[in-house]
């Protein structure tokens, strides 16, 4: 009897982290939004398919931030919890920085529509009739001004285009998020190995490749927040097959936090999260991956975003081409809508964490 008190104990303590969690996040992106409408901090989308957000506040992840350092405060001798909090406030501080960056405009492109009766070459892209770009490359905005005189492209808007961190300092930023985890020591073991000296790279990967994943896959309402909702919820629900729910308290504050932020974010979206919101994810799913020992599940459960992240991957390095990066994108500029895109991710990763709740269960 003692041991079903404990373990009830120990799930109500959970479902009240929870619960707490979403109140807490709802009522700072409340808050935080409305400081960013007052402040005019807002989208201003360069994909033509998502022209009509301008003037959604971005940079609404400055709730998780604030919704974190509180639980912290709260559950600080839970190691489980304040050492993916320490994670998260650090990443989150980064995407922060990389989102004031791009508050400044680096340039304008022009964004063009082909009005003539054939395809029009602009640049390195062959542009069919009625269809729209930007004059993004050197070669095609010294030839755009020629071709809108000649009445074969008509100017539709100029897009300003903000300032950013290159990708070379963008790893570098997220390496020391890495280093921080790695500097606890709190991460020896995965899998069933003793990681020794491997735990660094170990450590540095999962970090990089998480926040990367997130941060690509944040393009639409919804989008990246309803997915590391489903694959936290589910590896909660794997920790409690495998008897280990205990430590479950990083996914749970992390499905908390998404859902809270949901209410405010899912289609049409009143906020966004921003890079300061992608990277807190990105951070906190790969600290609570690491954390909890789950990491073929946990990677299983984010299947979505690193699939997306490769096939990026893949068109950079022209193997492939997509008409727009990244994959999300060359879906709704096809035809998809964007709720119909949204549902799809989101359908997929509770697919493939079913999978793998089902054989950890039945298999294993």
């Amino acid at each position: 009897m003692d041991v079903i008190n404990l373990f009830g104990f120990k799930i109500n303590a959970l479902i009240g982290l929870f619960i707490l969690t979403i109140i807490i996040t709802v009522f700072f992106t409340y808050f935080i939004k409305r400081i960013l409408i007052n402040a005019k901090i807002a989208d201003n989308p360069i994909v033509s398919e998502h022209r009509h957000k301008t003037g959604t506040p971005t940079m609404g992840g400055i709730a998780f931030l604030f919704t974190i350092l509180l639980i912290a405060s709260i559950y600080f001798k839970n190691q489980y919890i304040f050492i993916p909090a320490i994670l998260m406030v650090t990443a989150g501080i980064a995407g922060l920085i990389d989102d004031l960056i791009g508050l400044k405009v680096k340039e304008y492109q022009k964004l063009v529509k082909n009005v003539s009766n054939s395809p029009v070459n602009i640049g390195q892209l062959t542009l069919d009739v009625g269809c729209e770009a930007r004059a993004a490359t050197e070669k095609a905005k010294r030839e755009v001004d020629g071709l809108i005189d000649d009445g074969k492209l008509k100017l539709v808007a100029e897009i300003p285009i903000k300032t950013e961190i290159n990708e070379f300092e963008k790893i570098i930023i997220q390496l020391i998020i890495g280093i921080f985890l790695v500097v606890t020591g709190a991460i020896t073991t995965l899998g069933g190995f003793s990681l020794g000296l491997l735990s660094i790279p170990v450590v540095l990967i999962a970090i990089v490749g998480a926040i990367n994943s997130v941060n690509l896959i944040d393009g639409m309402d919804g989008l990246a927040a309803g997915i590391i909702a489903i694959a936290s919820f589910a590896s909660i629900i794997f920790m409690f097959l495998n008897g280990n729910i205990d430590n479950s308290y990083p996914f749970v504050i992390l499905t908390g936090l998404c859902l809270g932020f949901l209410i405010f974010n899912k289609y049409p979206a009143s906020i966004f999260m921003g890079d300061t919101g992608s990277f807190v994810l990105g951070a906190g799913y790969a600290t609570a991956v690491l954390l909890c020992d789950v990491p073929y599940f946990g990677v299983l459960a984010l299947a979505v975003p690193i699939v997306s992240v490769i096939v990026s991957l893949f068109h950079r390095a022209n193997i492939i081409h997509l008409p727009t990066e990244p994959l999300h994108h060359t879906l709704n500029s096809i035809g998809f809508s964007e709720k119909k895109i949204i549902a799809i991710y989101w359908s997929l990763t509770a697919i493939v964490s079913i999978i793998g709740l089902l054989i950890s269960y039945f298999i294993f």
